[in-house]
């Protein structure tokens, strides 16, 4: 299996790398748009501000290829700012268009809260989980973000709440997407990438 992380010189790339291969799964990371064509899972993950994702990815030609790989069938799996950047625009970068492959726009969360939402939280199921299959339901993930999607959507299956709820777990066809860090959240968040892995198709 290839598993090709999208390195888009920004982010957690090496760590999201790591804990891939802590499950005995080879990885590539690379900014080649080229060698997306190739993968057999796609990952994109992201920390930090959503405008410096979106104009890497276009900067680095990388938009189109990902598109057509995933509208291909390539299994894919967003991670916070990698989930954010599956809908059309975002409050944080409201000039930028985003992948577009979900409807709506990704907003900041209440201001009469602590932000950014950093630390430890649970997840809400709203329907079955091919993610969060054998994963406790009293688990906790690790979330970093100040901007979150909207509930609503039916790609949503769980959800999480921090002055509202939002979109914690999305899945739809070969399209997964996470607001949390599994990388950093311990046995559940291994639990929840082998699932991704072995499982999605």
């Amino acid at each position: 299996m290839n598993v090709v992380v999208i390195d888009y010189q920004a982010g957690n790339v090496s760590s999201v790398a790591t804990a891939l291969r802590q499950l005995g799964v080879e990885v590539t990371t690379t900014s080649d748009a080229a060698e997306l064509a190739h993968a057999d899972r796609l990952i994109l993950p992201g920390v930090g501000h959503c405008a410096a994702l979106v104009d890497a990815l276009d900067a680095q030609g990388i938009r189109k290829p990902l598109v057509d790989a995933i509208s291909h069938g390539v299994p894919f799996l967003g991670i916070c700012l990698g989930l954010q950047a599956l809908y059309e625009t975002s409050d944080e970068a409201p000039d930028l268009v985003g992948l577009g492959l979900f409807k709506g726009k990704v907003t900041h969360l209440p201001a009469n809260i602590k932000l950014p939402h950093m630390g430890w939280n649970q997840l809400r199921p709203t329907r079955a989980s091919l993610l969060l299959k054998n994963i406790s339901s009293d688990s906790y993930f690790y979330f970093a973000h100040t901007f979150a999607a909207p509930v609503g959507g039916p790609e949503s299956s769980a959800v999480c709440h921090h002055g509202r709820e939002f979109v914690a777990v999305l899945e739809d066809k070969n399209i997964f997407g996470v607001q949390f860090h599994p990388e950093k959240s311990g046995a559940p968040g291994a639990k929840l990438l082998e699932n991704f892995l072995r499982q999605a198709a």
